[in-house]
């Protein structure tokens, strides 16, 4: 049986096996630089679904919108576990692939079989609190994010109300992170060693390893406390909804949120900015509207913070694209590429309002259970920002700002901008309530200054200027 590809070529879709194929690296220079040229010419040679090399390690990587649904949509017939992985279960994966670390932690992403879904309507109790908007909990956390991002901005201003900033490393990064805290529930700022080293984790240097032991402990160690004092606090309520977890297990599932909430919005806060400062119209024009969500629909579209999902692996034998993936395989979903597909792409841009039927929280039953909040944390930082600043402009040219990218995400590695700040500050948010301060999580500022967070930040004003 043959069917056609991109550029016209027959290809046996009862064919060779994907070990035979020799697919070609992804994570090249090209694709650090200028990933959508990769998508690109991966789809003009194979069609929607192409073989890749990650790292030394086949794998199928989809790019076709309809075909990247088919998969995310169809948990059965392509579930997530590394156990369903058939390379793996036969030896054929290095013991030290570099990607391993990253998947064999079994967590609420990784995670399949029958586990996953009492874990999973765990997730989705623990996270109602702070979703909804009704819930006293959303409301504090809105207060407490806006309380965040003016900290931020405030000491980003120490350097003068004209100046030069890293706004990824002094407000894109910080702000999600200090939002995790809050959401875990560490007491005062004691959380803020635990953000270093999170930090650590994300950038993946010499220091990472020791960095994760730390920080699984620390996890482990606040589980514990939580266990015994619950709070109004994520732990307290996984916990509640999942009373059978070990420490060990709360303690990755915790890892799970604070590294992929702060990494996400992280860098869907500084994308959108970029979107926002380089000129575009129509961004320029939601904004000042005061539709920010409307913004950030436009930036992931574009510019999605997640750009391959875990894989997935094929239950059996099936047809998606032009090739038969075997069971076993692993299946990555590319969300970047599938918004690059000609058939959605055109569709998009034809519509009078921006979309929502992107794939940056993915789809299905295993779309992401934070995307409320995510969006929300990014939503209430990037409005602050540029309501306190009078002035934003990119230091740099944008097509050379530096990207960072990995086989997960894709992010800036920096947001270098000249600042005015406005000539009167905003009023502060309404105080909180005492009765409410414990429960809001804030840090006495004098506690803060003296944390290793704030040190760091502190270190950070005026340079590069």
């Amino acid at each position: 049986m043959e069917s056609q590809v991109g550029d016209g070529r027959s290809v046996d879709l009862d064919g060779e096996r994907l070990e035979a194929l020799a697919p070609q690296p992804l994570l090249t220079r090209d694709y650090e630089t200028r990933p959508s040229l990769v998508y690109e010419r991966l789809r003009q040679r194979h069609g929607a679904v192409a073989p890749v090399d990650l790292l030394g390690v086949p794998a199928w990587l989809v790019l076709g919108y309809r075909e990247s649904l088919e998969v995310l949509q169809n948990d059965a017939g392509w579930p997530k576990g590394l156990e369903n992985w058939r390379a793996r279960s036969e030896g054929r994966v290095p013991a030290d692939w570099p990607l391993a670390p990253s998947l064999e932690v079994n967590h609420v992403l990784i995670q399949g079989g029958p586990d996953y879904r009492p874990l999973r309507t765990a997730w989705d109790a623990a996270l109602k609190p702070f979703q909804d908007p009704r819930h006293p909990q959303a409301k504090r956390l809105k207060t407490a994010v806006t309380a965040y991002a003016d900290e931020l901005i405030s000491l980003v201003g120490r350097a003068g109300g004209t100046g030069w900033a890293d706004l990824s490393a002094q407000f894109a990064r910080p702000l999600p992170l200090m939002v995790a805290s809050h959401l875990l529930g560490f007491p005062g700022s004691q959380g803020d060693d635990a953000l270093m080293d999170m930090w650590r984790v994300l950038d993946a240097g010499p220091d990472a390893e020791p960095a994760l032991e730390r920080l699984l402990a620390a996890l482990a160690e606040l589980g514990a406390g939580k266990r015994e004092n619950p709070g109004e606090d994520f732990p307290s309520y996984l916990l509640a909804a999942h009373p059978d977890l070990s420490l060990d297990q709360l303690a990755r599932e915790l890892f799970m949120l604070l590294g992929m909430t702060s990494d996400h919005v992280g860098i869907l806060i500084s994308n959108t900015v970029v979107e926002v400062i380089s000129g575009e119209g129509g961004v320029r024009a939601s904004l000042s509207a005061g539709m920010v969500r409307e913004s950030m629909n436009r930036v992931v579209m574009r510019k999605p913070p997640l750009v391959n999902f875990v894989p997935r692996f094929a239950a059996e034998d099936t047809p998606l694209g032009n090739y038969t993936i075997r069971a076993g395989d692993p299946v990555w979903v590319s969300s970047a590429a599938a918004h690059a597909d000609p058939l959605f792409a055109g569709a998009v841009e034809s519509a009078t309002t921006s979309t929502r039927a992107h794939l940056a929280w993915g789809a299905g039953p295993r779309q992401c259970p934070a995307r409320e909040l995510a969006s929300t944390v990014a939503a209430v930082g990037v409005g602050r920002l540029f309501e306190r600043f009078t002035h934003l402009d990119l230091a740099l040219p944008v097509d050379q700002l530096p990207w960072r990218s990995s086989p997960f995400m894709r992010g800036l590695r920096s947001l270098p901008v000249r600042y005015e700040l406005a000539a009167t500050p905003q009023p502060p948010p309404a105080p909180v309530p005492d009765a409410e301060s414990a429960a809001t999580g804030l840090p006495d500022p004098q506690v803060r200054q003296r944390s290793s967070l704030w040190s760091y930040l502190t270190g950070l004003i005026g340079v590069g200027r």
